[in-house]
Protein backbone atom coordinates (compact mmCIF):
# COMPACT_ATOMS: atom_id res chain seq x y z
CA UNK A 1 0.00 0.00 0.00
CA UNK A 2 1.44 3.37 -1.05
CA UNK A 3 1.77 5.83 1.86
CA UNK A 4 -0.26 9.02 1.72
CA UNK A 5 2.40 11.70 1.52
CA UNK A 6 1.78 15.19 2.88
CA UNK A 7 1.70 17.70 -0.01
CA UNK A 8 5.06 19.38 -0.27
CA UNK A 9 3.44 22.82 -0.36
CA UNK A 10 2.17 22.16 3.17
CA UNK A 11 5.66 21.16 4.32
CA UNK A 12 7.21 24.22 2.68
CA UNK A 13 4.65 26.65 4.09
CA UNK A 14 5.04 25.26 7.59
CA UNK A 15 8.82 25.53 7.28
CA UNK A 16 8.53 29.14 6.10
CA UNK A 17 6.22 30.00 9.01
CA UNK A 18 8.66 28.50 11.51
CA UNK A 19 11.74 29.92 9.83
CA UNK A 20 11.10 33.66 9.56
CA UNK A 21 9.18 33.63 6.29
CA UNK A 22 9.52 32.32 2.76
CA UNK A 23 12.30 34.68 1.67
CA UNK A 24 14.51 33.84 4.65
CA UNK A 25 13.84 30.12 4.22
CA UNK A 26 14.87 30.18 0.56
CA UNK A 27 18.10 31.97 1.48
CA UNK A 28 18.86 29.21 4.00
CA UNK A 29 18.60 26.33 1.53
CA UNK A 30 21.58 24.55 -0.01
CA UNK A 31 22.20 24.23 -3.73
CA UNK A 32 23.80 21.07 -5.12
CA UNK A 33 26.47 21.00 -7.81
CA UNK A 34 25.72 19.75 -11.29
CA UNK A 35 26.98 16.35 -12.41
CA UNK A 36 29.65 18.04 -14.52
CA UNK A 37 30.84 20.08 -11.55
CA UNK A 38 30.93 17.02 -9.30
CA UNK A 39 32.85 15.01 -11.87
CA UNK A 40 35.59 17.64 -12.03
CA UNK A 41 36.40 17.40 -8.32
CA UNK A 42 39.68 15.56 -7.82
CA UNK A 43 39.46 12.29 -5.88
CA UNK A 44 41.87 13.51 -3.20
CA UNK A 45 39.24 16.08 -2.20
CA UNK A 46 36.63 13.35 -1.81
CA UNK A 47 38.98 11.38 0.43
CA UNK A 48 39.77 14.51 2.43
CA UNK A 49 36.09 15.34 2.91
CA UNK A 50 35.19 11.84 4.03
CA UNK A 51 38.17 11.69 6.37
CA UNK A 52 37.20 14.99 7.94
CA UNK A 53 33.65 13.76 8.59
CA UNK A 54 34.97 10.52 10.08
CA UNK A 55 37.26 12.38 12.48
CA UNK A 56 34.50 14.85 13.38
CA UNK A 57 32.26 11.99 14.51
CA UNK A 58 32.06 12.03 18.28
CA UNK A 59 34.13 15.17 18.89
CA UNK A 60 33.84 18.91 18.41
CA UNK A 61 34.00 19.65 14.70
CA UNK A 62 36.12 22.77 15.22
CA UNK A 63 38.86 20.69 16.84
CA UNK A 64 39.22 18.77 13.57
CA UNK A 65 39.11 21.92 11.47
CA UNK A 66 41.86 23.48 13.59
CA UNK A 67 44.08 20.47 12.91
CA UNK A 68 43.21 20.11 9.24
CA UNK A 69 46.33 21.72 7.79
CA UNK A 70 48.31 19.09 9.69
CA UNK A 71 46.18 16.32 8.21
CA UNK A 72 46.83 17.61 4.70
CA UNK A 73 50.60 17.63 5.36
CA UNK A 74 50.80 14.24 7.08
CA UNK A 75 48.72 12.48 4.41
CA UNK A 76 50.31 14.09 1.32
CA UNK A 77 47.19 16.02 0.39
CA UNK A 78 45.21 12.75 0.41
CA UNK A 79 46.70 11.69 -2.92
CA UNK A 80 44.95 8.39 -3.66
CA UNK A 81 47.91 6.57 -5.20
CA UNK A 82 50.25 7.60 -2.41
CA UNK A 83 47.75 6.44 0.20
CA UNK A 84 47.57 2.99 -1.38
CA UNK A 85 51.37 2.62 -1.34
CA UNK A 86 51.95 3.44 2.35
CA UNK A 87 53.09 0.30 4.26
CA UNK A 88 51.25 -0.76 7.43
CA UNK A 89 54.05 0.26 9.79
CA UNK A 90 54.06 3.80 8.34
CA UNK A 91 50.33 4.13 9.04
CA UNK A 92 51.04 3.38 12.68
CA UNK A 93 53.72 6.07 12.73
CA UNK A 94 51.44 8.61 11.09
CA UNK A 95 48.77 7.91 13.68
CA UNK A 96 51.23 9.15 16.34
CA UNK A 97 51.96 12.46 14.60
CA UNK A 98 51.12 15.40 16.87
CA UNK A 99 49.95 17.45 13.88
CA UNK A 100 46.79 15.34 13.62
CA UNK A 101 44.23 13.85 15.98
CA UNK A 102 45.96 10.65 17.06
CA UNK A 103 43.48 7.83 16.56
CA UNK A 104 44.87 4.77 14.77
CA UNK A 105 41.47 3.24 14.01
CA UNK A 106 40.28 6.40 12.28
CA UNK A 107 43.63 6.93 10.56
CA UNK A 108 43.35 3.47 9.00
CA UNK A 109 40.05 4.47 7.40
CA UNK A 110 42.10 6.75 5.13
CA UNK A 111 43.88 3.70 3.73
CA UNK A 112 40.68 1.70 3.33
CA UNK A 113 38.71 4.53 1.74
CA UNK A 114 41.61 5.33 -0.59
CA UNK A 115 41.49 1.70 -1.75
CA UNK A 116 37.74 2.04 -2.36
CA UNK A 117 38.40 5.11 -4.50
CA UNK A 118 41.30 3.47 -6.33
CA UNK A 119 39.05 0.56 -7.30
CA UNK A 120 36.38 3.00 -8.48
CA UNK A 121 39.01 4.75 -10.61
CA UNK A 122 39.79 1.48 -12.40
CA UNK A 123 36.13 0.92 -13.25
CA UNK A 124 34.74 4.43 -13.74
CA UNK A 125 37.77 6.59 -14.50
CA UNK A 126 37.48 8.40 -11.18
CA UNK A 127 35.64 8.11 -7.91
CA UNK A 128 34.18 11.55 -8.61
CA UNK A 129 32.61 10.25 -11.84
CA UNK A 130 31.00 7.38 -9.94
CA UNK A 131 29.44 9.89 -7.54
CA UNK A 132 28.48 12.35 -10.28
CA UNK A 133 26.73 9.70 -12.38
CA UNK A 134 24.79 8.14 -9.50
CA UNK A 135 21.16 9.33 -9.69
CA UNK A 136 19.76 11.08 -6.63
CA UNK A 137 16.55 9.12 -7.20
CA UNK A 138 18.58 6.13 -5.95
CA UNK A 139 20.77 7.97 -3.44
CA UNK A 140 20.19 5.53 -0.57
CA UNK A 141 21.89 2.81 -2.61
CA UNK A 142 24.90 5.13 -2.94
CA UNK A 143 24.87 5.40 0.87
CA UNK A 144 24.86 1.61 1.03
CA UNK A 145 27.72 1.43 -1.49
CA UNK A 146 29.85 3.73 0.66
CA UNK A 147 29.05 1.73 3.79
CA UNK A 148 29.83 -1.60 2.10
CA UNK A 149 32.98 -0.66 0.21
CA UNK A 150 34.35 2.06 2.47
CA UNK A 151 35.19 2.27 6.15
CA UNK A 152 33.16 4.16 8.76
CA UNK A 153 30.93 5.68 6.09
CA UNK A 154 27.69 4.24 7.41
CA UNK A 155 25.05 6.13 9.38
CA UNK A 156 25.04 9.80 8.42
CA UNK A 157 28.82 10.04 7.80
CA UNK A 158 28.63 9.04 4.13
CA UNK A 159 25.53 11.14 3.38
CA UNK A 160 26.99 14.19 5.16
CA UNK A 161 30.20 13.79 3.15
CA UNK A 162 28.20 13.73 -0.07
CA UNK A 163 26.19 16.79 0.97
CA UNK A 164 29.24 18.86 1.91
CA UNK A 165 30.83 18.07 -1.47
CA UNK A 166 27.73 19.18 -3.35
CA UNK A 167 26.03 15.89 -4.24
CA UNK A 168 22.26 16.24 -4.14
CA UNK A 169 21.18 14.05 -1.25
CA UNK A 170 18.64 14.16 1.50
CA UNK A 171 19.75 13.40 5.07
CA UNK A 172 18.08 11.22 7.65
CA UNK A 173 18.75 13.62 10.51
CA UNK A 174 16.87 13.22 13.78
CA UNK A 175 14.23 15.73 12.62
CA UNK A 176 13.77 14.19 9.18
CA UNK A 177 13.68 10.64 10.52
CA UNK A 178 11.19 11.70 13.19
CA UNK A 179 8.93 13.28 10.58
CA UNK A 180 9.01 10.16 8.39
CA UNK A 181 8.19 7.96 11.39
CA UNK A 182 5.35 10.19 12.55
CA UNK A 183 3.86 10.02 9.05
CA UNK A 184 4.18 6.23 8.96
CA UNK A 185 6.59 6.33 6.02
CA UNK A 186 9.25 4.34 7.86
CA UNK A 187 8.70 2.02 10.79
CA UNK A 188 11.75 -0.25 10.88
CA UNK A 189 15.34 0.48 11.95
CA UNK A 190 16.83 3.59 10.39
CA UNK A 191 19.44 1.76 8.28
CA UNK A 192 17.32 -1.21 7.19
CA UNK A 193 16.68 -1.70 3.50
CA UNK A 194 12.95 -1.28 4.07
CA UNK A 195 13.43 2.10 5.76
CA UNK A 196 15.86 3.36 3.14
CA UNK A 197 13.63 2.29 0.25
CA UNK A 198 10.59 3.91 1.86
CA UNK A 199 12.47 7.14 2.53
CA UNK A 200 13.80 7.19 -1.02
CA UNK A 201 10.31 6.67 -2.43
CA UNK A 202 8.94 9.56 -0.36
CA UNK A 203 11.70 11.94 -1.44
CA UNK A 204 11.29 10.88 -5.06
CA UNK A 205 7.58 11.73 -4.76
CA UNK A 206 8.27 15.20 -3.29
CA UNK A 207 11.01 15.84 -5.86
CA UNK A 208 8.65 15.02 -8.72
CA UNK A 209 5.93 17.14 -7.11
CA UNK A 210 8.04 20.21 -6.31
CA UNK A 211 10.93 20.09 -8.78
CA UNK A 212 13.27 20.98 -5.91
CA UNK A 213 16.61 19.28 -5.23
CA UNK A 214 16.58 16.48 -2.66
CA UNK A 215 18.80 18.48 -0.30
CA UNK A 216 16.30 21.36 -0.21
CA UNK A 217 13.36 19.03 0.40
CA UNK A 218 15.27 17.50 3.29
CA UNK A 219 16.04 20.90 4.76
CA UNK A 220 12.43 22.05 4.42
CA UNK A 221 11.22 18.98 6.30
CA UNK A 222 13.75 19.65 9.07
CA UNK A 223 12.70 23.31 9.28
CA UNK A 224 9.03 22.32 9.25
CA UNK A 225 9.32 20.27 12.44
CA UNK A 226 12.00 22.24 14.25
CA UNK A 227 11.07 25.78 15.22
Amino acid sequence: MTPKYEPFDAIFNRAATRHNGEAFLKQSLSYPLTSNELGRISDDRWLAAMTQKIFQSGINWQVVRNKWEGFEDVFFGFDIEKMTLIPDEMWEEKAKDIRIIRNLEKVLTIRDNALMMYEAQQEHGSFAKLIADWPSSDITNLWRYLKKHGKRLGGNTGPYSLRVMGKDTFLLTRDVEGYLRNRGIISTGRDTQAALLSAQAAFNHWHDESGLPYCQISQCIAFSVNA
